[in-house]
């Protein structure tokens, strides 16, 4: 009992901290999150060539959806082993790693031999997109002062999606610049080849920016690098309080702590505990209303029903800025009207688009175009989903993952949850070109279905975690 009270006002000391240079602070932030920005530009930028690879490698919907969605598979085993290489070499070794891989796969994927090596550069690609995915989130929350911890470490969703608002600003410059044809030769290649190359320019700049921030405390304390941390916690969180006991609390916390294992969900009916099938169901419904469609294959949706190629590419830029207007507006109301709230209201705002698209793409193309009414409400409703999915769906399940499971099973349920999340994606998007060949309309009938069914999922299954403690959940 003598013991609890120290460390509870050390906490408190340390939880009120405030840096002597916040500026040097939000730049290290800034820089760690430059990984998000990767992904979210890598994940969107194929939006541009995806026709493209269509028509050079003279391939069908099946196989296109497969090289789009085959980056998923190094997305997947890049976020799963992430963590343990950067508990082995560092957080800053594993940014340096990602920023190598990013540059491999930006030359790799513009300048392909043959469509198997363009596949494989997309796998390389997809495998630093996993690891920024893991990397950014837990060193910013490692390094920032705790009295900015929330605010810093909205950093790395931010980035995400400026990542990919200028991936397709980028690509409708250069659609242009090459006269609208996504072939058309640009600097000696290809426009499209150009576009995937441009991100050797941010993949260059996140690797020199991780020589310029400092390595996480915890990381530096875990590998007996005691007094470096202890600089580095003065740098980051001032020297104004006690640098040795928070030291030593971080050491403590650690070695305290229970390392969960997949063995601890399991439980309950169906194999897993029921909390490990809500955050399954919850990163399920994220990607089953098809979001990723808009920014993987939004210009060949609109180029399918007769828009201008260059047309279409803008409205995938509107789309984007859309997309961040929205997650601002999620991380302004996320802790002030609630989680489960926020979902139900994204929820009912993307069957509405979701609804309104599947009835306009419903009519017949006149002259290889959508009637003109049908045209313009498919593209505002295009518009409205991504609005409400970014708004709520797009952030509201990271923080619900990161907050409801119990400690003891936290990491490992996150884990299983975020690979549940990868799955998802995969299927969507490897499926979408396929569906809509099909049947456009019913496609996104499926799409509107879930949103639909993602409802009573919140009200029956998911409990609200606005104020409450980690220690609270169960």
């Amino acid at each position: 009992m003598t013991s609890s009270a120290p460390q509870s006002s050390r906490s408190i000391r340390a939880s009120g901290a405030h840096p002597d240079h916040l500026g040097h602070v939000i730049f290290i932030a800034a820089a760690a999150a430059m990984g998000g920005f990767l992904f979210g530009y890598d994940s969107s930028v194929i939006n541009g060539a995806v026709e493209a690879i269509r028509d050079r490698y003279d391939i069908g919907s099946a196989a296109l959806a497969q090289v789009i969605a085959i980056a998923l598979i190094g997305c997947a085993v890049g976020a799963a082993t992430a963590g343990r290489i950067a508990d082995r070499i560092g957080r800053i070794r594993v940014m340096q790693i990602a920023a190598v891989l990013f540059t491999v796969s930006a030359v790799g994927s513009a300048l392909p031999f043959s469509l198997w090596d363009f596949a494989l550069w997309r796998v390389v690609g997809g495998f630093a997109i996993g690891m920024a995915s893991v990397i950014g989130p837990a060193y910013i929350a490692e390094v920032a002062p705790p009295a900015y911890r929330g605010r810093l470490g909205s950093f790395q969703q931010a980035a995400i999606v400026i990542g990919i608002a200028v991936s397709q600003l980028v690509n409708w410059g250069l659609l242009n610049a090459s006269g609208g044809d996504q072939r058309g030769t640009l600097m000696g290649l290809e426009a499209w080849q150009v576009m995937l190359g441009v991100m050797v320019v941010p993949a260059v700049l996140y690797g020199l920016l991780s020589f310029a921030i400092p390595e996480s405390p915890r990381f530096l304390i875990s590998v007996g690098r005691r007094e470096r941390a202890r600089e580095i916690l003065a740098e980051v969180e001032g020297e104004s309080g006690d640098l040795d006991a928070r030291v030593a609390e971080i050491e403590n916390a650690m070695n305290s702590e229970h390392k969960s294992a997949f063995k601890d969900l399991l439980g309950g009916g169906f194999f897993f505990k029921p909390i490990v099938w809500i955050g399954i169901g919850l990163s399920v419904f994220q990607q089953f209303v098809g979001i990723n469609v808009a920014f993987y294959y939004s210009s060949t949706l609109w180029q399918s029903v007769g828009v201008d190629p260059t047309e279409s590419f803008f409205y995938s830029f509107t789309t984007s800025i859309i997309n961040i207007v929205g997650t601002v507006i999620a991380m302004i109301f996320v802790d002030r009207i609630g989680r489960r709230p926020l979902a139900i209201i994204g929820s009912v705002g993307m069957v509405v688009g979701l609804a309104l698209e599947a009835w306009a793409f419903s009519f017949d193309l006149v002259d290889g175009r959508l009637p003109a009414a049908q045209g313009w409400i498919a593209l505002i409703a295009a518009h409205v989903f991504v609005l409400f999915f970014a708004l709520s769906w797009g952030v509201v399940v990271w923080v619900m993952l990161g907050e409801m499971f119990p400690n003891r099973i936290r990491a490992a349920a996150l884990g299983v949850a975020a690979s549940a999340q990868w799955i998802a994606n995969w299927a969507i998007t490897a499926s979408f070109p396929s569906l809509a060949d099909w049947n456009l309309s019913v496609t996104y009938v499926i799409y509107t279905a879930f949103a639909a069914l993602s409802v009573p999922f919140v009200l029956r299954y998911v409990k609200e975690t606005k104020g409450k403690a980690l220690e609270e959940m169960g």
